[in-house]
C-alpha cells in the first residue's frame, strides 16, 4: 500500500521560548499563564529585551517552529506518514530557522521563504517561569497573509489528506486558500478537512464557516465550545445532529471527556487517557494528529479516535506542543497496530 501523505495548511509560527522570573515578567508588563495578541513593535520589543538579557547562567532562547497545524503534521510525520506544510515565513533569521527545522523534522516546508516582505517571520515569545507557567505574546506576522497564490496545485498529486487550521479562516485571502486547497485535494482523490481551532473565530465567521463544513470539508475536528457556536446551540445533541447532516465525519473532543466520533451514520465514543497534565498546550493537535494518521491508513473510526486520544495523552505529560517518545509503542501495547 502506498503511504499516505498528508498535507497542512496554517500559520507558521516560531516558537521563542525564554526562562523568566516573576519579577522579569512584571518588568516586562506580561500577564502571567495567558497568550494575548500583541503588534509589531510590542513583539520587536520583547524580542529585544530577551536577546539583551545577557546575565551569567542565563539560558538563551530556544527556536521552536509552532503553529497548530504544523504541530499536527509534527506528530502525523513521527507516525510514519508523508507530510508537507503549506505556510508563509520571511526570508528573516525566523523564517529561515523555521524552514530549515520543519524540513530536518521530515516535514517538507513547500513555499520558500518570501523576501522583500514588509512584514516579518510570525512569532509568539513564550516567557517560562519557574512554576512553568507559560506567558506567551503572539505576533502574527507574514504567516496570516497566506492566500490562494500560495496554494499549488501540483503539490497534492499524490496526496491523501488536507488538514486545515480554523484560524487562518480570519481573513479574506486565507478563506480562498482554503477553498483552493480543497478543490485541488479533491481533484487529486483525496479528503479534505479542517479544525474549527477557535468559538471566537467561529463567531466571527460563522456562516463562511457553515458553507464549509456543508460543502467542501470531507471531516472536522472541534470542542464543545467550537459546534456550539457554530450552530448557535448550547444543546450538544442538537449541534451534532445539525454537523453531521451538513458533514460526512464530524468530531467532537470534550475537555477529558469521552470523545465523539460520528462518520456516515455511524458513532462511537472514545475513552479519553486520563493523566495529571503537565503542560496542556497542543493537546489538541496531537489529537489531530493521531485521529488522521489512523483516518488515511482507513482504519475503523474507534481505533483512529483512541489513536488521537493516545496522542494528547502523551503530549500533555510533558512542557511542549510535540511528541517525545514514540507513540506507536503505546498503540502496539493497546492493541491498535
Amino acid at each position: 500500500m502506498t503511504t499516505p501523505y498528508v498535507i497542512g495548511i496554517g500559520n507558521a509560527v516560531m516558537d521563542v521560548i525564554s526562562p523568566i522570573d516573576d519579577a522579569g515578567l512584571t518588568a516586562l508588563g506580561v500577564q502571567k499563564g495567558i497568550m494575548q495578541l500583541v503588534e509589531r513593535e510590542r513583539s520587536d520589543c520583547l524580542m529585544a529585551a530577551q536577546a539583551g538579557d545577557q546575565r551569567p547562567g542565563r539560558a538563551q532562547a530556544r527556536l521552536v517552529p509552532g503553529g497548530s497545524v504544523a504541530n499536527t503534521l509534527a506528530g502525523i510525520g513521527a507516525l510514519g506518514l508523508k507530510t508537507a506544510f503549506i505556510g508563509r515565513v520571511a526570508e528573516d533569521a525566523l523564517g529561515l530557522s523555521y524552514a530549515e527545522q520543519t524540513e530536518a523534522a521530515g516535514t517538507v516546508f513547500v513555499n520558500p521563504p518570501v523576501a522583500g516582505e514588509q512584514l516579518p517571520t510570525s512569532r509568539s515569545i513564550i516567557l517560562v517561569t519557574p512554576d512553568g507557567e507559560r506567558s506567551m505574546s503572539t505576533y502574527l506576522g507574514i504567516s496570516a497573509e497566506l492566500g490562494p497564490d500560495d496554494v499549488n496545485p501540483s503539490v497534492f498529486q499524490g496526496s491523501g489528506w488536507l488538514f486545515l487550521e480554523g484560524y487562518l479562516f480570519d481573513k479574506p485571502k486565507g478563506k480562498d486558500a482554503f477553498l483552493k486547497a480543497a478543490r485541488c485535494c479533491h481533484e487529486a482523490g483525496g479528503q479534505a478537512g479542517i479544525a474549527l481551532s477557535d468559538p471566537f473565530c467561529v463567531d466571527r465567521h460563522r456562516e463562511d464557516f457553515r458553507r464549509l463544513v456543508a460543502g467542501p470539508m470531507d471531516y472536522v475536528i472541534g470542542n464543545v465550545h467550537e459546534w456550539s457556536s457554530l450552530y448557535q446551540t448550547e444543546d450538544l445533541e442538537t449541534a451534532l445532529a445539525l454537523a453531521h447532516a451538513d458533514c460526512g465525519t464530524v468530531i467532537c473532543t470534550r475537555s477529558g471527556e469521552d470523545a465523539i466520533l460520528i462518520r456516515d451514520g455511524q458513532r462511537v465514543t472514545v475513552p479519553v487517557h486520563r493523566i495529571v497534565p503537565v503542560d496542556a498546550t497542543g493537546a489538541g493537535d496531537q489529537f489531530a494528529a493521531g485521529l488522521i494518521h489512523g483516518l488515511a491508513l482507513g482504519l475503523p473510526l474507534d481505533v483512529a479516535g483512541r489513536m488521537g486520544c493516545i496522542a494528547a495523552a502523551e503530549v500533555i505529560g510533558h512542557v511542549g506542543p510535540r511528541p517525545e517518545r514514540d507513540i506507536r509503542a503505546d498503540f502496539r501495547a493497546e492493541g491498535l497496530i
